[in-house]
C-alpha cells in the first residue's frame, strides 16, 4: 500500500514537471515568433530623386487695396436737394445725373441773360447799319465789329448769358467716369453739402504693400503678384507691380504698389489682403518641405541607400509655401549631388542607418 502511495506521488510530479516545460516551450516560441516579426517590419518610406529644376521664389506679404480713380462728388453751387438718383453701392456711368438742386433760381436767371442777349444783339445789328453794313458781321472788319460789340453791351450780354448757363448746369451733378457709389449720406430737401458721395472706379485696384530690405532684390516693375482676399485666400487675383519707391524706412521695408484687375467685382475699396510675389530660380535641388527635418539644431534629410537611411546635414537656401531648395551644409562639409534619393515621408523617427524599404 505504501508503494502504490509513492508510486502515485512521483506520476503526479513528472506531470507537473511536464507542464511546466511545456509553457517555457511555448513561452520561448512565442518570444522568438515576435522578435522575428520585429525583424521583419521596416518603416515604409516614400523617396525622391534629387535632380537640378528651377523653383518658384516666393514673397507673402500683407496689403491694402486702394481705388486707381477715385473722387469725392460735390454740387458747384449751393441749394436745396430735390432729387438723389443713386444709393450707396449703385454702379453709374460716365454722365449720367447723380442728384439735382433746386432750378427756380438759376432758370430765371438764364431767360433774363437770353432777354438782355436778344437786346443786345439788336442793339449791335442799328449799329452797323448806321455805320452802312449789313447784319451779316462777315462783312464787318474785326477792329470795327469788336468796338460795336463793347459799344452795344453785346459781349457784357455774352458773359452773363455763359454764366447764367453755367449756373443751370450746376445745379445737376454728374458722374464723371463709370464707378461705383460709396459715402453717400445727404438726404433730399436738405442743403448740398461739402460732398455728395465717394466715386470709385473699382474696375482696377491698387495693391499697396511693404516689403524687407534684405528683398529689394526680388521687386521690379512688371513683376506679376498673386492677391488673396484675407476673408476668401482660395480666391485669387492676378496683378503686376508699377511702382518700386526707392526709400527704406525707419522699419527698414520698401513701400511697393501693384496694379490688379478687379474680375467679377469682387473686390473691395479698402480690402486687406495677401499678396504673393514668385520669381523663377533656375538649376535648383528642390525637395518637399517634409523632407527636412531638425536633429541637433541642424536640417537635415535622409537618403536612401542600400535599404538603410543615412542621414546627410543640409542647409535650406530658399522655401515657398510647399519646398525647400537644399545644398549641403558647410559647417559640417556635407554634400548633396543630382540622383541621390531623398526620403520624403516616415522620416520624422528614423535615425542614421535604420533599415527601410521604399514604398
Amino acid at each position: 500500500m505504501k508503494k502504490f502511495f509513492q508510486y502515485k506521488s512521483l506520476l503526479i510530479i513528472i506531470g507537473l514537471l511536464g507542464v511546466v516545460a511545456c509553457g517555457d516551450g511555448k513561452k520561448k516560441n512565442e518570444e522568438s515568433i515576435g522578435k522575428s516579426n520585429e525583424r521583419t517590419q521596416l518603416v515604409t518610406v516614400d523617396t525622391l530623386v534629387l535632380a537640378k529644376r528651377s523653383f518658384q521664389k516666393q514673397i507673402v506679404c500683407n496689403g491694402k487695396l486702394r481705388a486707381v480713380v477715385k473722387s469725392d462728388l460735390a454740387f458747384n453751387g449751393s441749394g436745396v436737394i430735390t432729387a438723389i438718383n443713386i444709393r450707396n453701392g449703385d454702379r453709374v456711368n460716365k454722365g449720367m445725373t447723380l442728384a439735382v438742386l433746386d432750378t427756380k433760381e438759376a432758370e430765371i436767371e438764364l431767360r433774363k441773360s437770353r432777354r438782355a442777349m436778344t437786346k443786345a444783339n439788336i442793339d449791335l445789328v442799328d449799329k452797323l447799319i448806321g455805320l452802312g453794313y449789313t447784319a451779316d458781321t462777315t462783312a464787318v472788319p474785326t477792329a470795327i465789329l469788336q468796338n460795336m460789340k463793347a459799344s452795344s453791351g453785346y459781349e457784357s450780354a455774352m458773359d452773363q448769358l455763359e454764366a447764367a448757363e453755367r449756373q443751370l448746369a450746376n445745379c445737376y451733378l454728374t458722374a464723371p467716369f463709370n464707378g461705383r457709389v460709396a459715402n453717400l449720406d445727404s438726404k433730399i430737401y436738405s442743403r448740398s453739402a461739402e460732398k455728395l458721395c465717394t466715386l470709385i472706379d473699382d474696375s482696377y485696384f491698387d495693391v499697396e504693400f511693404s516689403v524687407l530690405e534684405a528683398e529689394m532684390g526680388e521687386v521690379a516693375r512688371g513683376l506679376r503678384v498673386t492677391v488673396s482676399p484675407f476673408i476668401n485666400e482660395e480666391r485669387r487675383f492676378v496683378g503686376e507691380i508699377t511702382e518700386v519707391n526707392p526709400l527704406i524706412d525707419e522699419r527698414g521695408q520698401i513701400k511697393v504698389r501693384a496694379k490688379v484687375r478687379n474680375d467679377n467685382s469682387y473686390l473691395v475699396e479698402g480690402m486687406n489682403v495677401k499678396i504673393l510675389l514668385e520669381r523663377e530660380v533656375k538649376q535648383q535641388f528642390v525637395v518637399p518641405k517634409d523632407a527636412v527635418v531638425l536633429r541637433d539644431g541642424f536640417q537635415v534629410i535622409f537618403r536612401y541607400e542600400d535599404g538603410k537611411a543615412v542621414w546627410t546635414y543640409v542647409d535650406v537656401v530658399m522655401s515657398n509655401i510647399d519646398s525647400h531648395v537644399i545644398t549641403g551644409n558647410a559647417k559640417k562639409q556635407t554634400s548633396i549631388s543630382e540622383n541621390d534619393v531623398v526620403i520624403v515621408s516616415n522620416n520624422l523617427n528614423l535615425a542614421d542607418g535604420t533599415e527601410v524599404a521604399p514604398n
